[in-house]
């Protein structure tokens, strides 16, 4: 089975590159395709450490072939969907609070692939990679412990709030380390 996460942002962030990067640590760099990277500067950053292609997702397979993680689907993730597919798809999209919606950008574009969701809540980009390839692996969606929100402390009375869902390995959120460096830096608290 393959992750592909369709990069639908403007722009690859250094937040957008850390969830990616960590994206591939959770299901094997090899497992792992980020789709839709049009941006030559953004392809090479990239295919250091990730497989990249500039085809969307919808030029590299039949959309019959693929299994789409949207919130707002009917139908939740069972290891049984996986049975007749070749990629499970992502959106590469930064969340916002309250969410936008703009899995649709996705869905729109893959009219018949299936679709199906991993809960209600918004997860983090290699969090719903990690969820899916535990399904995948035979966990049901009820076996895998997750949180709503993280609070991650910068300083004494200063932190930043993550209102997403993030799944729990060994009770602990699923993030990359080196995203919570990133927030972490003093040029955030100063605006830079």
């Amino acid at each position: 089975m393959l992750f592909v996460v369709e990069h639908l942002e403007p722009k690859l962030s250094e937040w957008l590159y850390l969830e990616y990067s960590h994206a591939a640590q959770a299901v094997g760099r090899g497992k792992l395709f980020i789709t839709n990277v049009k941006n030559e500067e953004e392809f090479r950053r990239l295919s250091r450490t990730i497989q990249v292609k500039r085809e969307r997702v919808g030029e590299l397979f039949e959309q019959s072939e693929l299994l789409v993680l949207d919130p707002k689907a009917k139908n939740t993730l069972t290891t049984d969907d996986f049975e007749d597919k070749r990629a499970v798809v992502i959106g590469g999209i930064l969340g916002g609070d309250p969410p936008l919606g703009r899995t649709k950008l996705l869905t729109n574009s893959l009219p018949k692939a299936s679709r199906r969701n991993i809960g209600r809540s918004q997860f983090s980009i290699d969090g719903a990679v990690y969820v899916a390839g535990q399904v995948e692996a035979g966990k049901a969606l009820y076996e895998i412990p997750t949180q709503n929100g993280i609070e991650i402390k910068i300083t004494d009375g200063h932190s930043v709030i993550l209102p997403y869902e993030y799944p729990l390995v060994d009770g602990r959120p699923f993030i990359s380390p080196k995203l919570i460096a990133y927030l972490k830096r003093p040029w955030r608290l100063s605006g830079g």
